[in-house]
């Protein structure tokens, strides 16, 4: 199965964002942004991303990233 994780907060570390600041200048939700802050979200919608990305000028793949789990070998 396929893992995701949110990489917001290393972006917004480097560029010195607060959440309170991006919600306010995007319209998305302080929930919506802690959740992925935090990485809890399970489904970010193609709009959250869309805007997330115009705003922090980076690409999807830079906000999330997935790598599959190792099988293991019996």
């Amino acid at each position: 199965m396929v893992q995701t994780h949110s990489r917001l907060s290393a972006i917004m570390g480097e560029k010195r964002l607060k959440i309170s600041t991006i919600a306010r200048d995007t319209g998305i939700s302080r929930a919506t942004l802690t959740s992925l802050y935090y990485d809890r979200n399970s489904a970010v919608s193609l709009q959250t991303l869309g805007k997330l990305c115009a705003y922090l000028l980076c690409e999807v793949g830079d906000l999330i990233s997935y790598a599959q789990p190792k099988e293991e070998t019996p």
